[in-house]
């Protein structure tokens, strides 16, 4: 059994030596936790070893480009392409092949190159195609580009010859193609005037066949493609992160500590109302983007030509599964919303709590300022470090067999050597050093968050046992005096409890992505026994991750008081609140519930915003498009979510600092003695109604 806790109280003399005065926070405290201080130092330091692997060895212009005959990325202007982004096959013939069953060549193998725009048949002649001009072709990059890439009657007739053998150096238009992602996609729909124009030439036969569309189809819509394009999109709506991922979200959250402080009634009712409005505004939206109601639909791959590129049918797909999870979300919410109507007059007398404690306490409102510019800078590195490592795998020529002849008009003659195409070779500690670099993230940002909470829980904590006066054993500057604690004392307990949420956090997901393969894979048990046990076995998942969660910002309070251990306040904390659970629980919750509804508001405001600055013609256009406004759109989210979190742990921790310490100053003398009136009132008016509805129910 826990024995008193004076340390906690502080039963100190004052600075007079004579008069003992309580509500002091302990400062006789020594370091906890070390060793995990310095696995997390060894820990930041192989990031930025990890980073810079990925910023020496990454391309992220891989990611949206792709790659010609040569190795080269599109785009890429250290090899003369940067004016020519989209990805064209030369020869149609090797498209075709690549497209049939058990065929030896593949579409990574057939000859393109980089081209400005996407060629298309003449209406009245042929129109071609020729390679890169090198050799006796002596024309500039500019110039090809400005002669649409035609410099047939240049050709020597030997060089002529081999282009009526489809082998170069120039290749006739005789299908149509469109950009798709930076990809020309063939229609297999051949022009007949250059088929015929082809034909009286005496060129060989060119294979006519839907196969030659969907062999480039199969191609853009592969996995690999998609995830690509998906982190291209984030390198490319950089703006959007910064303006809808942190400065809407900074603004929003700001705003709502504000309307708490000086209309601290009114805000449950309104974060309720504008939840809701908010929830069934980005459903609509996912409902006009799909095309389900309304005209302003993402258009899928189609045959005509179009001056924006068209989305493939997995990112359609993708849209629409968004849409009918984001409809059952939001009859959730609603229905959650309503069900807590009820309770709101309790959520607002917590909330005055935490009001007058930040109108007393008045840095607490821009203290969050701190680790949001601390977080702001990370970010910023740690994105441009991911699409380095997701774009670090090395180019290298393939092994094919297959018939690819060339005229190489360096060597002025058809060479059949080194004509296999190139791709990015990706090895497995590449794969490694993104999840590591994925985990980094988490564990920063897990760390920020509870840096940011102690700090808060020590600033409230002097306010409280001071009885909300101003001592003179008070610090006046009590955030800057609690930052000093935490820099000097209790950065290691911090660590650990960061990496304990990252730890569980990143298990859980880990068996959730073994869940949703075995699941594919037809592994779930088909008895309703195996199935129960399997579901259960999630739901205790996601409930022990919660529970350490809550836990944690319980012991970053307890830490922040005593500066003991964080396992050693985890548990004071958790004895306190298992010995006072019926008398603050409700309370707690219910002011949990309203904050965390709030910070969906911020979060989801800073969603809409993103989907409304990627629906702009910016992010429409051939050269900024974007593939699919998910990706960024739940960045976007989430970082609002994050800013949010930092603001809105004001009031949270506000509240949490508060009634721990009431539990505590209950436990000590009886009676809480140092608590404020009107969490006194509060408290009582809640513990009057559990002993109601407790014999009510007897």
């Amino acid at each position: 059994m826990r024995g008193p806790l004076g340390a906690v109280i502080g039963r100190y003399s004052s600075s007079d030596g004579t008069t003992p005065v309580g509500g002091i926070i302990r400062h006789n405290r020594k370091c906890s936790d070390i060793a995990v201080l310095v696995i997390l130092i060894a820990f930041w330091i192989s990031m930025i070893v990890n980073s810079s692997f990925g910023f020496n060895q990454g391309n992220p212009l891989r990611l949206t480009y792709g790659l010609d005959y040569k190795g080269n990325v599109c785009g890429d202007k250290h090899a003369g392409l940067h004016e020519v982004e989209l990805l064209y096959w030369l020869n149609p013939n090797q498209v075709y092949q690549s497209g049939l069953k058990d065929s030896k060549l593949k579409l990574v193998d057939a000859r393109s190159i980089c081209l400005l725009d996407c060629p298309v048949p003449s209406e009245d002649s042929l129109n071609w195609v020729c390679d890169y001009p090198e050799g006796d072709i002596r024309l500039s990059m500019d110039d090809w580009i400005d002669s649409n890439y035609n410099y047939y009657e240049y050709l020597t007739p030997e060089m002529r010859n081999s282009s009526l053998q489809l082998q170069g150096p120039c290749y006739p238009v005789i299908f149509p193609s469109v950009n798709v992602y930076w990809t020309c996609q063939f229609i297999a729909r051949a022009s007949n005037v250059s088929l015929n124009h082809w034909q009286q030439m005496g060129g060989v036969s060119i294979n006519e066949d839907i196969v030659i569309d969907k062999s480039i189809h199969k191609y853009i819509n592969s996995r690999s493609a998609v995830l690509k394009r998906y982190m291209a999109d984030i390198g490319k709506s950089w703006p959007v992160l910064i303006v809808c991922g942190g400065i809407i979200p900074l603004f929003l959250s700001v705003i709502w500590l504000l309307m708490i402080r000086y209309f601290v009634t009114a805000m449950p009712w309104v974060t309720v109302v504008f939840f809701n409005l908010l929830m069934v505004s980005v459903t609509m939206f996912y409902y006009l983007k799909v095309g389900w109601i309304g005209n302003n639909a993402i258009s899928p791959i189609i045959g005509e030509h179009d001056p924006y590129i068209h989305v493939s049918g997995r990112e359609l797909t993708h849209l629409r599964i968004g849409t009918i999870m984001m409809t059952f979300i939001t009859i959730v919410a609603i229905l959650t919303s309503i069900a807590i109507v009820r309770r709101i007059l309790i959520g607002t007398s917590v909330l005055k709590v935490a009001a007058k404690v930040i109108g007393e306490v008045r840095a607490l409102i821009t203290f969050p300022v701190i680790p949001y510019c601390i977080l702001a800078m990370f970010y910023m590195f740690w994105i441009s470090a991911a699409l380095h490592l997701f774009s670090s795998g090395q180019v290298v020529q393939n092994n094919c067999n297959s018939n690819c002849c060339a005229y190489d008009l360096l060597e002025k003659k058809v060479n059949c050597d080194r004509c296999c195409g190139y791709s990015i070779h990706y090895t497995p500690h590449i794969g490694i050093a993104i999840l590591f670099h994925l985990f980094g993230c988490y564990w920063a940002t897990q760390f920020f968050i509870a840096c940011s909470s102690t700090v808060i829980a020590g600033s409230v904590a002097s306010y409280y046992w001071a009885r909300g006066e101003n001592s003179q054993e008070i610090p006046l500057l009590s955030v800057i005096s609690s930052m000093k604690r935490l820099m000097r004392y209790n950065l290691g307990s911090v660590a650990l409890g960061s990496l304990t949420v990252s730890f569980v956090e990143s298990i859980r997901l880990l068996l959730e992505s073994m869940r949703r393969k075995l699941k594919v894979s037809s592994y779930e048990p088909d008895n309703w026994i195996g199935k129960a046990a399997y579901r259960t076995s999630q739901f205790f998942l996601r409930c022990i991750g919660w529970i350490i969660k809550s836990v944690n910002r319980n012991a970053y309070i307890i830490i922040a008081i005593t500066g003991e251990s964080f396992f050693r306040s985890s548990a004071i904390a958790t004895e306190l609140i298992m010995n006072n659970i019926l008398r603050i629980g409700r309370v707690n919750v219910i002011g949990d519930v309203i904050l965390f509804l709030g910070k969906l508001c911020v979060s989801l405001s800073s969603a809409v915003f993103a989907f409304l600055m990627l629906d702009t013609h910016k992010y429409r256009a051939a050269h900024n498009k974007i593939t699919s406004p998910l990706l960024p759109v739940l960045v976007c989210w989430i970082i609002g979510y994050i800013v949010a979190t930092l603001f809105f742990g004001v009031v949270e921790m506000s509240i949490d600092t508060i009634i721990l310490s009431y539990c505590q100053d209950s436990e000590e003398n009886g009676t809480a003695q140092y608590a404020p009136p009107l969490l006194m009132e509060t408290l009582n008016n809640n513990q009057n109604e559990t002993q109601r509805l407790t014999q009510g129910s007897q």
